[in-house]
C-alpha cells in the first residue's frame, strides 16, 4: 500500500523518477511512453462504448442499459488510472535496471470487456425490449 501511494505522487512529480538510478536509452522510455498512450486509447474506447450503450440503446431495459454502461465506464476509468501507474512503475524500473513490473490487470480487463461482450449478444439475441 505504501508503495502505491509512492507511486500516486510520482505521477504528479516525473521529475522525482529521474533521481532514481540512471538514465536508460531513451528508445525504452519512448516505447513505455507509447504503451501508457494505448491504454489511454483503451480508456477512451471503453468509456465511448459506455456512452453509446447508454445512449443509442433506449430501447434497452433500464436495468440492463445503465449496467452495460457503468460496467464500461468503470473499466475504462480504471484503464486510464493503471495506464498511469503502470508507466510510472515501468520508468522507475527501467532506471533501477530492474525486471519490469508484471500485472493481472491485463486479464481481468479481458475479462470484464468479455462479460460485456456476452452480455451484449444476450440483448442482440433475445432483443432490446423487456
Amino acid at each position: 500500500m505504501i508503495e502505491l501511494v509512492r507511486n500516486v505522487r510520482l505521477w504528479f512529480a516525473p521529475q522525482e523518477v529521474r533521481e532514481e538510478g540512471r538514465t536508460p536509452d531513451y528508445r525504452f522510455s519512448l516505447a513505455n511512453e507509447r504503451t501508457f498512450l494505448a491504454w489511454l486509447r483503451t480508456a477512451l474506447a471503453l468509456i465511448g462504448g459506455g456512452f453509446a450503450v447508454d445512449q443509442f440503446l433506449p430501447d434497452l431495459r433500464w436495468g440492463w442499459r445503465v449496467g452495460l454502461a457503468l460496467a464500461l465506464l468503470g473499466a475504462g476509468v480504471l484503464c486510464s488510472l493503471r495506464a498511469v501507474n503502470h508507466w510510472i512503475r515501468c520508468e522507475r524500473a527501467m532506471r533501477k535496471g530492474e525486471d519490469l513490473p508484471v500485472s493481472r490487470f491485463p486479464a481481468v480487463l479481458s475479462i470484464a470487456v468479455a462479460i460485456v461482450a456476452v452480455a451484449m449478444v444476450v440483448v442482440v439475441l433475445v432483443g432490446w425490449e423487456g
